[in-house]
């Protein structure tokens, strides 16, 4: 016997599937027990950051996922579901949930991480790593320190050049 499936069950799927694109990491997050008003401000939070928060039914990401060839998240599909959708960097999107998850029922399930899987537990590691600004600051440090060096260096010499100069000339202006 074939299963009929409801053309607005497909077209829910597609539009789930739609609202992923450009997306390139997904944040899940148990939802329950947030009032209106918290969810409310959690999106206004999240917008700020190019993340869009959004509930989802649990059958339709499950099938919304494996359409997109995402395996193994059914677990996360378990009572009410919201999914943090992130369009740029997750690193402070994660941050910002697990921030509010301290002062609201929140709980944050796990999430889809430059296409790996990772639990709770990791997405908190993950959410404590520098961003990519944060890194290329870095790394623009530590390439600028060599140079500061040896201009500190070139300017001492020519310093002291002009020092001695100048005490040259003021021993034959005294003799």
């Amino acid at each position: 016997m074939d299963k009929k499936i409801q053309p607005a069950k497909v077209e829910a799927v597609q539009a789930l599937a739609d609202s992923f694109d450009g997306v390139k990491d997904y944040i899940f997050t148990n939802y329950r027990g947030l009032s209106v008003e918290q969810i409310t401000s959690l999106r206004v939070q999240l917008r700020k950051e190019n993340a869009q928060y959004k509930v989802v039914k649990n059958n339709f990401a499950k099938i919304a996922f494996h359409n997109q060839k995402s395996e193994g998240l059914d677990t996360y599909f378990v009572g009410p579901t919201a999914v943090a959708l992130c369009r740029s960097e997750s690193g402070p999107v994660a941050k910002l949930l697990l921030d509010f998850a301290k002062e609201s029922p929140l709980e944050v399930k796990g999430g889809l991480l430059g296409g790996s899987i990772y639990d709770s537990t990791q997405v908190e590691a993950y959410s404590k790593l520098p961003t990519k600004l944060e890194l290329i600051q870095m790394l623009m440090g530590t390439m600028n320190a060599p140079l500061q060096n040896l201009v500190y260096v070139i300017n001492g010499v020519t310093t002291k050049l002009v020092r001695t100069l100048q005490a040259v000339a003021d021993k034959k202006a005294s003799e």
